[in-house]
């Protein structure tokens, strides 16, 4: 293990006292790696099932997960497919704690979507999901997955948490609040914070996540929950954030709160803290998404429907950019305008004033109920995933390449050959 910070150590030591030895010989062993199963697609049993056997060990994760050894575990075209995401142990223990999300959900510090997608289903593809990354270019790491797992309710946004609270006044039923931090729990996992931390460091982190706190008490409505977490041990950045969050708001309760660490869970460092909201009347009315409707776009996206799904047409509203996009949007969405949103509901593909083409999120979305379905082998799969263009005898159009029943992209079959739309950012490169 590499050199720890020596004043690192020395707090930890005083924190931990006679544990504290446990806690340091806990860096001899090496980092546990967990997944955790998408149960919007499959159940944790089918999957285990269905998977290689290095991919789930016997020890199983709270609801859905696994600890695992397999390598490269993110090349495989069930990771593509969105059947699991990768996710530390520890992490996966904020998400179980989630019983009754509500029909309101924010992720305020999402990327890259560990939890978003965890919340996601908990959720059970109702109610509305907004997850927010004030780093954009982690926020489009963030769509990306929530496009792989096939989420139908999730808005990904990109704002600062201050604008998201001018704009959501009393609005939230549940708010995550995975706090950026000083990562003292992750040493183990990435090397690379060693050489960041500091004791100013942590006094940053912990002034950052005040703020950032009192964000998310603004925009959650009476007898809604916060839910805050780090990955870190620092009393700065946990107990005594939460103590002092307590202390400025007292219509606030501490529900529960616990620390996980290494020398006493199978994981990394993590902190979680369940607040609620002293109950009262509130039922608040904010501006609805705003729909653009296009009805010729409709009709062709309603033609394409008929022929691909066989009759089955995603119910929701369909907003229409002028560039031709089109989403659908999950029903009581609310205004976004400001928020500079990277994607709302499913994007289902474009129009060109004539034809429709569809996007790589439908199949994922709503891909088993494909009428033109095209099965691969795992090493056809593998091609599909990397670009390549696969020669099979199928009805002309487009169609949807399956492995072991799960929708992977789509294709369109031309002349007995299947061109790949797969999309070239998110192609497997060997």
């Amino acid at each position: 293990m590499d050199s720890l910070p020596e004043k690192f150590l020395k707090r930890m030591q005083e924190r931990l006292g006679e544990s504290y030895p446990a806690f340091l010989a806990s860096y001899e062993n090496p980092p546990v790696k967990g997944l955790r199963v998408n149960t919007l697609k499959l159940s944790r049993e089918a999957f285990s099932a269905l998977a290689p056997a290095e991919f789930c060990l016997g020890d199983e994760i709270g609801e859905s997960g696994f600890y695992t050894e397999g390598e490269k575990l993110g090349a495989h075209p069930y990771h593509f497919m969105g059947l699991f995401y990768m996710q530390e142990p520890s992490a996966m223990t904020v998400g179980d704690l989630l019983e009754n999300c509500g029909p309101r959900v924010l992720d305020l510090c999402a990327a890259p979507g560990g939890k978003t997608t965890h919340i996601a289903q908990k959720m059970g593809g109702e109610g509305i999901l907004i997850a927010n990354e004030i780093d954009y270019a982690r926020a489009k790491i963030l769509s990306e997955n929530v496009e792989r797992m096939g989420i139908k309710n999730c808005a990904v946004v990109s704002a600062d948490p201050e604008t998201l609270a001018r704009k959501f006044p009393a609005y939230f039923d549940l708010i995550l609040v995975d706090a950026p931090c000083s990562g003292e729990g992750m040493f183990k996992k990435e090397k690379s914070a060693i050489p960041e931390w500091s004791e100013e460091n942590v006094k940053m982190c912990a002034a950052r996540q005040k703020g950032i706190l009192d964000c998310a008490a603004r925009m959650l409505r009476t007898g809604g929950q916060i839910v805050y977490s780090t990955c870190t041990f620092a009393e700065e950045e946990d107990e005594w954030q939460i103590d002092g969050f307590l202390a400025a708001h007292p219509d606030f309760s501490r529900l529960m709160q616990r620390k996980l660490y290494p020398h006493e869970f199978k994981g990394e460092g993590h902190f979680a803290a369940f607040l609620e909201k002293s109950p009262a009347p509130a039922d608040p009315r904010l501006k609805p998404f705003h729909i653009q409707k296009n009805a010729a776009a409709k009709r062709a996206f309603a033609a394409f429907c008929a022929d691909f799904f066989g009759g089955f047409v995603p119910e929701g509203d369909i907003h229409t950019l002028a560039d031709g996009r089109m989403y659908l949007v999950p029903e009581g969405m609310p205004d976004l305008t400001g928020a500079h949103l990277l994607r709302v509901g499913v994007a289902l593909g474009e129009w060109d004033g004539k034809n429709f083409k569809p996007a790589h999120a439908l199949a994922m979305a709503f891909g088993e109920k494909a009428k033109k379905k095209i099965p691969l082998t795992m090493e056809e799969a593998k091609r599909y995933l990397r670009g390549e263009t696969l020669a099979r005898d199928a009805e002309n159009g487009w169609t949807v390449l399956v492995l072991d029943g799960f929708p992977l992209g789509l294709g369109k079959a031309v002349g007995g050959t299947v061109k790949n739309h797969y999309p070239k950012p998110l192609r497997l490169r060997d």
